[in-house]
């Protein structure tokens, strides 16, 4: 596994059109609107303003509300997840369970989106989300015409523990990711993403002092940064 240095090598310059198309995956209880307001900070580096195009999706299966506190209505919000773990449609990222609801409807939505929105270059996915974007790698890696992308990052990431998605971590991951996690995650313990990093060819780690969100700080900023600049490089040399 790689530790990535903060520093910054050669960078595009500013007239440089180049672009990576990202497919950014939400988390549990989000969607696409809810996550790109997230991902606001991020989005204002330098190098993901100018050299990226980020696509949201929100996932197909809608989440049962939770009741508000204090009152028996519960929240209108349209919170979503890309599979269940339980047959009540409930999702805790701890349970060992053979149920997967929704799962197969989630593939079938990304075959969709990179068909119409694609090709994509990589993948940017939080939480959940990023539980789902270690399986796409897998099944890339195990059939490599089924999705096509160079790279993925993956924050709060951590392995599936459903029964049918074990046979994607069965074959070692050689496709460059970037894997993000906080010393003090409550949701995602970083343990849980560490697990996650054996299954990864020399997988990239940013690891930080926060809790279960995007850091975007000076210091994640430069590892962000050389990340995709090495991406934007690999991609000049292939056209």
């Amino acid at each position: 596994m790689t530790y990535l240095l903060y520093r910054v090598d050669s960078m595009a310059s500013g007239d440089d059109k180049r672009k990576l198309k990202i497919l950014c995956i939400h988390g549990y209880r989000q969607n696409s609107q809810s996550f790109r307001e997230r991902t606001g900070a991020f989005r204002k580096i330098p190098i993901i303003k100018k050299h990226t195009e980020l696509v949201f999706i929100t996932a197909p299966n809608r989440v049962p509300s939770l009741p508000v506190e204090g009152d028996e209505s519960t929240s209108d919000a349209d919170e979503r997840g890309w599979w269940f773990s339980k047959q009540d449609k409930s999702y805790m990222a701890q349970d060992y369970t053979d149920c997967c609801n929704g799962f197969d409807e989630s593939i079938e939505l990304v075959k969709k989106t990179f068909l119409e929105q694609g090709p994509f270059d990589g993948i940017l996915s939080f939480s959940q989300g990023a539980a789902f974007a270690s399986l796409l790698c897998g099944m890339k890696e195990q059939n490599p015409e089924l999705f096509q992308f160079d790279f993925a990052i993956l924050v709060a990431g951590y392995k599936s523990r459903q029964s049918s998605h074990q046979n994607f971590y069965s074959t070692p991951i050689s496709i460059p990711t970037l894997h993000v996690y906080g010393d003090t995650d409550k949701v995602i313990p970083k343990e849980m993403s560490e697990d996650l990093l054996q299954y990864f060819v020399e997988p990239n780690i940013l690891q930080h002092e926060g809790g279960h969100f995007i850091p975007a700080s000076a210091p994640q900023k430069k590892v962000y940064t050389e990340f995709l600049q090495r991406m934007l490089d690999s991609q000049e040399k292939k056209s």
